[in-house]
């Protein structure tokens, strides 16, 4: 068996991979067309997510990247998991904004559009290739409040010193290992021995985070992975490394708690208030939420 699944099976999750198929989904771009509209004019089989404000399952006959309303930026085409994080930090207008991983732009154009192209929206990726995609996709989008910038996340630091604040909220939807739901040869490529060098590229981001979030502020940490080192593990760290922070309870209808026990060490019960979803039980990829605020 494999060494991913002989864990998942310590936690107490047991199931086939090959039978988890995840369903097309994408998300009403709100800063063009209401959702009332969209529905009128896609010729796509639409079915509400329930767990999300404007996203939607949807069946087509046709690719529905190729069709008008996704180059006219009318949708994203965004995985139903994917668009919690967003959701859960719940960016206003007026507000000041850092996305600390943004390329290629899903979440980006997301909370842009909940905070309707009103406020500033900072996004960081240090990937040179994939800026190019980031801003077409805010362009496409029409996302005009967001400031773009080629810059590692673990140096956020110097906006607050350029800006003269800190952030209002955070979203670090943290660079991770990754699930097999989404990706067929993800067994083939990852070894648990990878998690120790992501964790500490995590942990570092979380240090980063916290440093430009203002008092009374969110930050919401996030990743696609289904390993404990990268997630609860890594809340556990937090709240014993951090006297001024609270995770906060989430109030979406999908996803169990955070795991407050793993492989035989116990956590931090708060940890409890994390959302974490398995692929087999939500129908979404995996996923892991976490929502802090600064004291």
């Amino acid at each position: 068996m494999n060494q991913f699944l002989e864990r998942y099976e310590k936690l107490g999750e047991m199931f086939d991979p090959k039978s988890i198929v995840v369903p097309h989904a994408l998300r009403v771009n709100t800063l063009k067309i209401d959702d009332s509209s969209l529905k009128k004019r896609l010729n796509a089989e639409l079915e509400k997510i329930p767990f999300l404000s404007h996203g939607y399952y949807f069946k087509s006959s046709f690719t529905v990247g190729a069709m008008p309303e996704h180059f006219l930026g009318l949708i994203y085409i965004q995985e139903a998991a994917s668009q919690l994080p967003a959701e859960v930090l719940d960016p206003r207008p007026g507000e000041l904004v850092l996305d600390m991983a943004a390329a290629p732009g899903s979440k980006t154009t997301q909370m842009a559009a909940m905070m309707e192209n009103k406020g500033v929206l900072v996004a960081l990726d240090a990937s040179n290739p994939r800026l190019p995609a980031l801003k077409n996709n805010l362009e496409r989008c029409g996302v005009s409040n967001c400031l773009v910038y080629k810059k590692d996340a673990a140096f956020a630091e110097d906006f607050t010193d350029e800006l003269g604040r800190e952030f209002d909220k955070v979203l670090l939807d943290a660079p991770c290992s990754g699930n097999f739901a989404t990706d067929k040869d993800w067994f083939a490529k990852r070894k648990v021995s990878d998690l120790k060098e992501m964790v500490k590229v995590q942990r570092k981001l979380i240090d980063a985070g916290l440093a430009v979030l203002k008092k009374g502020g969110v930050m919401v940490y996030s990743t696609c992975s289904l390993e404990p080192e990268e997630n609860e593990e890594n809340i556990d760290w937090l709240l014993s490394s951090y006297e001024d922070v609270e995770l906060e309870k989430i109030g979406v209808h999908v996803g169990e708690p955070g795991l407050t026990g793993v492989f035989g060490r116990k956590l931090n019960p708060n940890v409890a208030l994390c959302k974490r979803l398995w692929p087999h039980k939500t129908g979404t990829q995996g996923f892991f939420i976490a929502k802090i605020r600064k004291l």
